[in-house]
């Protein structure tokens, strides 16, 4: 076999190949992703649009944020086309290159048919070479060397033979291998450019250009939040574990991204110096004087004070302060996020012991509610109502002189002769805005579930069994409710003070009972109350009590002692009858079991293959969760808004949060969220809270009241035929696990009773 030999490309073929193909992987894909495409506005959609001063001013604010967009539009089309023009040049070249090689015809080339004789191939031949010959002025040196080759292939014996085993008079072709770059580049001419391009390219742009992105990416968490704002909202998070509204509102403030030190989009204005202290004097409350670092640096206190005016909707001069409250909005719900996030960290860090303290669930709470103030502008204690358009303090003052209503709820069922009567200020154009808003906002429907997935009983929980409860949300347009008025109101999240004043009610959960109310005279203080009040010592560890009431707590301990009981005293009586009786019952039962055995168990078999089938289902849909949902009504924040939620699972009683805060981005109609967590180590009735939380809209929030029945867990199996424990186990502290994790009601209710 000959050597093969490499040769860069001298006429410029292979070159063509190399930069079609390479232009083809580049330019289709960019073509089908990348072509501006006008977005079709639908005139259904447009007039569902709220169209009240404030969203007009959006829309006019989103359309100059990218002001350069149609000349990037004509750039991106103009360089596509010219792009697909190479392409279609380059294909063209080719298909010439292909021709050339594959079309040799010495008939075609000698102008004569295939049945001529020699005489007429000569004749030809000579009439041809007089006008191609190169030394003629009409010649041509390539079409005269295609000439010379034809004439041989019909007149030379072996160049003949050649042409028609072959297809060429030359032979056989030998198989070549080309580099596709032109012979230029290993002249010695140019080796000098070539090393120094090349050492341009590799050695400096591409190490400089993955140095910059690198640098960058590691500055951010995958939020696109600053580590040094996560590790500031650490610190501040473990000062403070019982954080409230006002002091998480400064710690935001204080983020890093809007230090121009951190952040080279911060904009800072000489003009500062005058308007930022004439804020200050309009906002209450603004604790400037705060001398915690880094509260106390005048890019955080500007930031609070353009929060605080943001929040009391005070009108902030355009050309200045109004373009920087637009850049604190827009980043603050990625930042609320990160600080819920940084809170639930440190709660799985203290019950690991790895924190000092635990933070409340009002800390994590207080971040969440940020989130919907800033969207819509409006402090927590403000009425929901002015969220919708059109709506002022005035409006609220006539409304709650006629009619108390509290939330968008209520004033959704009225009819529309009540609620046109108390808005009848408002024209018909304001009025009918109005109700498109309302009809257009959330109305959840929560419900929860729950079951111990992992264990035989399902409806049965034991002690440190793992719970899962399943929160299924269903979304509807408020408008459902419009003149509605049996629909019963949500039961929304209480305060600490709210839930002082009202007891719990009845909840929803596995083994769940009803508990009664204790009047207030019935509230005795510990150690204070009446005649025989005992002070608990010092060195008393308390200790778990069974439930006093049998029948609201289920399967319990006591229960199991009447039944022991009962069972002595009628065997001790000694009654044959009655034991007679009683077997005879049970045989008849068990025929009953054995006879339902058999289609039981097929029905059993595809439960659980459609349980099975339902998880798989979940699996898949959270892999690829989306963040499209319905678009939020928020004229005050700069940039569309989807409604997210969170929904999570607390103790209000020890005030911990149970499970991670699961955040709800893809709820378009029904959705459903497991939450898992491990149940109390001690038997007994505990009640827990179950939160919905819009990160959008005030108002929307709900709870329910989860009870569980917890139950004794079952001793587990001490011998078995496979087994060899030849180690003995190690004796339990009685003492350390007599501690709860959780506080039962029954225990609540005789500390009460002290």
């Amino acid at each position: 076999m000959a050597r093969q030999q490499f040769q860069y490309d001298e006429s410029g073929g292979t070159f063509y190949y190399f930069i079609l193909s390479f232009l083809a992987l580049v330019l289709i894909p960019t073509t089908i992703y990348s072509w501006p495409r006008k977005k079709k506005e639908d005139p259904e959609k447009l007039k569902q649009e709220c169209q009240c001063s404030d969203c007009l001013k959006k829309k006019t604010i989103l359309a100059s944020a990218d002001p350069y967009r149609a000349l990037k539009s004509v750039l991106v089309k103009a360089i596509l086309v010219l792009g697909w023009i190479l392409l279609i040049f380059l294909t063209y070249r080719v298909s010439q290159f292909d021709y050339e090689m594959a079309s040799f015809d010495p008939f075609e080339i000698l102008k004569i048919e295939p049945t001529s004789s020699m005489a007429e191939i000569k004749k030809a031949y000579r009439k041809l070479s007089v006008v191609l010959h190169p030394d003629k002025e009409t010649g041509d040196e390539k079409a005269f060397m295609m000439l010379t080759k034809a004439y041989q292939a019909l007149t030379d014996e072996v160049a003949k033979a050649n042409y028609e085993k072959y297809g060429n008079p030359d032979g056989p072709g030998a198989m070549s291998f080309g580099i596709a770059l032109p012979s230029w580049i290993v002249e010695k001419e140019n080796s000098v450019l070539v090393l120094g391009l090349y050492a341009l390219v590799f050695m400096i742009a591409l190490p400089s250009v993955v140095g910059m992105w690198w640098y960058r990416s590691i500055r951010y968490s995958g939020d696109k939040v600053l580590l040094n704002t996560s590790h500031m909202y650490f610190h501040f998070i473990l000062k403070t574990p019982h954080m409230l509204l006002k002091r998480a509102l400064m710690v935001l403030a204080a983020s890093l991204e809007f230090d121009k030190r951190h952040n080279s989009q911060v904009i800072e204005r000489q003009s500062d110096n005058e308007e930022v202290p004439a804020l200050i004097r309009q906002l209450p409350n603004l604790n400037e004087k705060c001398k915690e670092h880094p509260l106390c640096r005048m890019y955080s206190i500007k930031t609070r004070a353009i929060l605080h005016a943001h929040l009391s909707r005070i009108p902030l001069n355009l050309e200045t302060l109004e373009k920087d409250r637009q850049f604190i909005v827009k980043k603050c719900p990625y930042l609320v996020q990160e600080m819920v996030s940084c809170v639930h960290q440190i709660v799985m860090l203290a019950y690991a012991r790895r924190a000092p303290r635990l933070p409340s669930i009002e800390t994590i709470e207080n971040c969440m509610k940020m989130s919907p103030m800033i969207i819509q502008a409006l402090w927590e204690f403000k009425s929901p109502l002015l969220q919708l358009p059109h709506i002022t303090e005035d409006h609220l003052y006539f409304m709650n002189k006629k009619r108390h209503i509290k939330n968008l709820q209520q004033f959704a069922q009225l009819s529309s002769e009540e609620s046109r009567h108390l808005l009848k200020s408002l024209p018909d154009f304001e009025y009918e805005n109005v109700m498109k808003v309302l009809g257009q906002m959330p109305l959840v429907d929560f419900s929860i579930r729950c079951e111990v997935i992992d264990d035989e009983n399902t409806n049965v929980v034991t002690a440190g069994a793992i719970v899962t409860v399943t929160v299924t949300l269903i979304r509807q347009d408020m408008k459902t409710l419009f003149g509605n008025s049996k629909v019963p109101q949500k039961q929304s999240i209480k305060d600490d003070e709210e839930r002082a004043e009202e007891q719990e009610g009845d909840g929803v959960g596995v083994g769940a009972a009803p508990i009664k109310k204790q009047a207030p005279w019935s509230k005795m203080r510990k150690g204070k109350g009446g005649k025989g009040g005992k002070k608990p010592g010092s060195n008393q560890k308390r200790k778990p009590n069974p439930p006093k009431n049998a029948a609201a707590s289920g399967n319990t301990d006591t229960q199991e002692q009447s039944k022991l009981n009962s069972e002595a005293d009628s065997d001790a009586d000694g009654s044959d009858l009655d034991e007679k009786d009683s077997v005879s019952g049970s045989e008849d039962e068990n025929d009953k079991q054995t006879k339902n055995i058999s289609s039981l168990t097929v029905d059993d078999d595809d439960e659980e293959w459609e349980k099975l089938q339902a998880k798989l289902n979940k699996r898949e849909k959270f892999e690829g969760k989306s963040r499209i949902s319905h678009t939020v009504h928020c004229p005050f924040f700069p940039e569309e808004k989807q409604e997210y939620w969170w929904t999570y699972i607390c103790d209000r009683k020890s005030r911990t949060l149970l499970t991670a805060p699961y955040y709800v981005t893809n709820l378009v109609e029904r959705e459903e969220i497991q939450l898992k967590f491990t149940a109390p180590r001690w038997p007994g009735v505990y009640t827990f809270t179950v939160c919905l939380r819009s990160d959008s809209y005030l108002g929307m929030d709900q709870q329910q009241e989860l009870k569980l029945d917890v139950q004794k867990a079952p001793a587990p199996p001490t011998e078995h035929p496979q087994w060899d424990l030849s180690e003995s186990e190690p004796e339990h502290n009685d003492q350390q696990e007599s501690l709860s994790d959780y506080p039962t009601d029954t225990s609540d209710e005789e500390e009460n009773s002290e």
